[in-house]
């Protein structure tokens, strides 16, 4: 996808954002809806680096490997593969959209 059609793309995505808003605003949206319209228009999670994730890790949810890969729903070779330099491997999908979480809201966010 060139640069153009990703910068087209995030000015659809905010413009409806900011629709979504302004009808919750007005109570013309549910929560339900108005959480569905966020999830659809917020930014894809960063590539998380090895320093990042082990930095989430270890300061923001203050978990051994064990505990955040049961957490993740991944295996811990996998942790220990995000958090080595080496390995060239980060968190993707589902796994990266949860270190988003914790990252912006902390760990109890993904625990409740």
């Amino acid at each position: 996808m060139s640069k153009k059609m990703i910068t087209e793309e995030k000015r659809v995505l905010d413009e409806l954002l900011e629709m979504a808003l302004d009808l919750d605003g007005h109570g013309l949206l549910t929560k339900h809806d108005l959480v569905k319209m966020k999830a659809l228009c917020i930014e894809k999670p960063p590539v998380f680096t090895p320093k990042k994730v082990s930095d989430l890790r270890i300061h923001r949810a203050k978990m051994s490997q064990s505990i955040f890969a049961a957490l993740l729903n991944v295996s811990v070779s996998t942790v220990q593969k995000w958090e080595s330099a080496g390995s060239g491997k980060h968190p993707s999908g589902a796994a990266a959209k949860l270190l988003q979480i914790i990252d912006m809201k902390g760990i109890q966010s993904v625990l409740l």
